[in-house]
């Protein structure tokens, strides 16, 4: 019998030693069984605004409770939560709170839905899984803010409770996953086509960082793929880098890239494109996708940063041309309040 045990939760497949951890630091082999580390046990909860997921079509200027334990099975170099992502679970504090107390704290909170956050909510999975089906017996949406970096079956064993998500899609370039992220590319494209084909309502977030991943033609490409594999209603959200752990050395993303790759994903043909963490004067807006929409110029939804100024949908429509915008406009859970 072997003296480690392997763990298949995602593409690593770390082969663990009696009393040693995977390379996400929270799965340990502890008397022949594989044990997370931090269930029950967040380092952060937060009510966020669901803009800052970022998420523009899920329940717009709605609050959501955010949760997450330290610990990523990714290493990225620009990680902007780099003290917990990258800690070992005795580095950081952290508040007890099982599954059903997690709940019960969200409602108290006055939230509709909980988002699995901040770090990589895949590696404390069973803490996931346990909080998103007690969440989803309590009417609560579910919502996962991942890297994607996880094997499909353990993710399909998760998606029947997740409502939405946004998933950080690195860059559309094996090398940049493997020498800046210490992952790969194409687990990450299957998960993105497995949540489009559970009907889980899907947004990703390109981070651009000058130099590693801002070229045009890897962004026309990325688009393409979004398009002809996910949908082109599928939100795409441009995000600004800042330096931050270890490529401090890199200026932060110019403006002009970042509404020059939106510009472009738009000519590609993707319908619904933003610009994050930065104000622009069109990237942050939702606007009807019809080209020929009377009231196209007129924002459906006016958001500045993370506040949302005006919602124009009309039960997921256009009020100007009556088509319906690609969204979760409404929830049970919403409409309960």
């Amino acid at each position: 019998m072997p003296d480690w045990i392997e763990c298949q939760l995602c593409p690593k497949y770390c082969r663990i030693p009696e009393g040693g951890v995977g390379d996400c630091r929270v799965r340990m082999h502890l008397d022949g069984k594989l044990l997370a580390t931090t269930y029950g046990r967040p380092c952060s909860v937060h009510m966020d605004p669901i803009e800052k997921k970022p998420l523009f079509h899920f329940l717009p200027g709605t609050g959501i409770f955010s949760v997450a334990t330290v610990g990523c099975n990714l290493h990225c170099r620009n990680c902007q939560n780099h003290t917990i992502s990258q800690a070992m679970p005795e580095e950081f504090a952290a508040y007890e709170a099982m599954p059903e107390k997690l709940v019960e704290v969200a409602q108290g909170e006055g939230a509709i839905s909980i988002a699995y956050t901040y770090t990589e909510p895949l590696v404390y999975y069973e803490y996931t899984l346990d909080c998103a089906q007690r969440a989803h017996v309590a009417g609560l949406n579910n919502v996962l803010v991942s890297a994607g970096y996880v094997n499909q079956k353990p993710l399909g064993k998760l998606l029947p409770y997740i409502d939405a998500a946004n998933v950080d899609l690195k860059a559309f370039d094996n090398e940049f996953y493997k020498n800046e992220c210490g992952a790969t590319l194409k687990p990450v494209l299957a998960t993105l086509e497995a949540l489009v084909e559970k009907g889980v309502w899907l947004e990703i977030t390109n981070l651009l960082i000058p130099t590693l991943n801002d070229h045009p033609a890897m962004i026309e490409k990325m688009c393409r793929w979004i398009g002809e594999h996910l949908g082109w209603e599928v939100p795409l959200h441009f995000s600004r880098f800042h330096p931050r752990h270890e490529l401090t050395f890199l200026p932060a993303t110019p403006a002009q890239t970042l509404e020059d790759a939106r510009n472009l994903a738009l000519e590609v043909g993707l319908r619904h494109v933003y610009v994050g963490n930065l104000r622009s004067r069109e990237g942050e807006h939702t606007f009807c996708p019809s080209g020929a929409c009377p009231g196209r110029a007129t924002p459906l939804v006016e958001r500045v940063g993370y506040q949302v100024l005006a919602n124009r949908l009309q039960d997921g429509h256009c009020p100007d041309c009556g088509i319906a915008v690609a969204g979760r406009w409404t929830s049970a859970a919403l409409e309960a309040v």
